[in-house]
């Protein structure tokens, strides 16, 4: 098996017979110039899990390529006039002789009062990968290459590090982590839930920021 990690949760899996493309979201970057898809796998709705401007355009240049979504992302697909197959925890189908076994469920909590939303994670070839979208869903199956996520609004490095002990692969791949070098999402996260009368002020590098 070889990876192509296109930055963020964006992972290109070539098994020998299956090439598929797992979570093409707005912070990744080359994966629209991939051709010869055998299917696009979306583990839930965010927009750095899904791009919705680019993922027509990547779906049209690869028209043999199926693409599969969670249950939160069919409202997206459906109003881009896609075609898709919603599947589900506990699902699982073949692409090209490559197994997929779809678990986990539901997103990781990102703050009490954000309402929490579908997630699944994606088991190839009985695991010899697993990507588990944002979530730290540990499936029954042995993992050989774990897709890690690094750095988020729901998860601390002491989180990521236990996941992995808990799935225990034979290698960790880190993914996720665009977010550590644009710190934008934790501010906007800031701000939509700050208190009535807190306002979040970021303060340009090296420059002097009037504050009172």
């Amino acid at each position: 098996m070889r990876i192509v990690h296109y930055g963020h949760a964006c992972v290109l899996l070539e098994t020998g017979s299956t090439r598929i493309l797992l979570d093409p979201g707005v912070f990744s970057e080359g994966f629209d110039a991939e051709r010869e898809l055998d299917a696009v796998l979306i583990t839930h709705q965010h927009f750095d899990h899904i791009d919705e401007k680019r993922l027509p355009a990547l779906l049209e240049a690869n028209s043999g390529a199926k693409l599969f979504v969670d249950p939160g992302s069919e409202d997206t697909v459906r109003k881009l006039g896609l075609e898709y197959q919603v599947v589900r925890p506990g699902d699982s189908f073949e692409l090209g002789g490559t197994a997929v076994n779809v678990v986990g469920g539901e997103h990781a909590v990102i703050h009490a009062d954000i309402p929490v939303i579908p997630n699944i994670g994606y088991l190839i070839d009985h695991g010899a990968f697993y990507h588990p979208g944002d979530a730290f869903f540990v499936p029954e199956q042995k993992v050989d290459v774990l897709g890690l996520p690094t750095g988020a609004p729901w998860l601390k490095a002491g989180e990521a590090v236990d996941f992995m002990r808990a799935v225990g692969p034979r290698v960790a791949v880190p993914i996720h982590e665009a977010v550590l070098a644009n710190p934008a999402m934790h501010y906007g996260l800031f701000t939509n839930l700050a208190p009535e009368g807190t306002e979040v002020l970021v303060a340009p590098r090296g420059e002097a920021t009037k504050v009172a």
